[in-house]
């Protein structure tokens, strides 16, 4: 895959990542008020774009927000910026902000929401890892309440999940394990997380913290297709030491598998027949699922 520089749309024009200015007084830098999408590219296709903008769509509802020039234009956009990239895989961040207001939390001193869409490569784990497994570490954070902080709003309050991120770097795992206010499994930092346990395949609910990922439920569309019994299910870290294989899921990781949890090996400890399985078919059907750029 050939590089190339980032550009990022914004009012109404792509440019360079260099050349692109967002006011500091906006209050999606200042406070964290907007939501964004992170969206795939595969083989020269939108992955799934539809899913995502309703998926978006639905969070500008919930926080109050208007897309400039509503969902058909905001797809313009995304597939303007894929264009304008020109390369076959890619990985685009769409982002809503309440836009420029008063020093304040107060979004009605907000005149206008801000969109904007960046594309590049992305890489969220190393190839080594990515063919070994992840080591995870159970954070000592706790994901909000679903009436603290909806985890079904992809919002730019994610400090949470950069904090747990950063402990479990720290502490020289992979990636981060967080758990629900009652100790449940929620999801990884930045990814939804599976498990192969007693000949079936299970996934946390939202009801305990999980973002209702659009890798994520391709992946169960896939596993049912597949023949493989497949379902949410509320998890505890117990579920994921006993399980025969777990792997993460997300727009920008993929399908990575996980080798060990805490220190503790699980399975045989490399990815397992049933991630192969689900990964090929998911590579095989990504871009049969995309919209093209072009």
């Amino acid at each position: 895959m050939s590089s190339k520089s980032a550009l990022v749309w914004i009012d109404g024009r792509v440019v360079p990542v260099a050349e692109a200015v967002v006011p500091v007084t906006d209050h999606g830098l200042l406070y964290g008020d907007g939501l964004f999408e992170g969206i795939r590219v595969y083989a020269g296709r939108v992955f799934r774009l539809d899913d995502h903008l309703a998926r978006f769509g639905a969070g500008a509802r919930s926080l109050a927000l208007a897309p400039p020039g509503g969902l058909a234009r905001v797809r313009e956009i995304v597939l303007e910026t894929a264009r304008s990239y020109g390369q076959s895989e890619a990985y685009l961040r769409l982002v809503l902000t309440r836009g420029e207001g008063e020093l304040g939390v107060d979004p009605t001193t907000c005149s206008a929401p801000r969109l904007f869409c960046i594309v590049d490569q992305v890489r969220i784990h190393p190839a080594e890892k990515l063919a070994s497994g992840l080591d995870l570490l159970t954070s000592s954070l706790r994901r909000p309440a679903a009436d603290a902080l909806d985890p079904r709003v992809k919002s730019l309050n994610y400090l949470n999940n950069v904090l747990a991120k950063l402990e479990a770097r720290q502490r020289g795992a992979d990636e981060a394990l967080l758990l629900g206010a009652t100790g449940l499994v929620a999801e990884a930092a930045v990814a939804n997380i599976f498990a192969w346990l007693e000949g079936e395949l299970v996934t946390p609910p939202a009801t305990d913290g999980a973002l209702e990922g659009i890798t994520r439920r391709t992946v169960l569309e896939l596993a049912g297709d597949l023949g493989l019994p497949a379902r949410e299910k509320s998890l505890g870290r117990f579920d994921l030491l006993s399980a025969a294989e777990v792997f993460l899921t997300g727009s920008g990781a993929g399908l990575v598998p996980v080798r060990s949890l805490d220190a503790r090996v699980i399975g045989a400890g490399e990815p397992g027949p049933v991630f192969a399985k689900l990964r090929a078919a998911f590579l095989d059907a990504a871009p049969s699922l995309g919209v093209p750029v072009l």
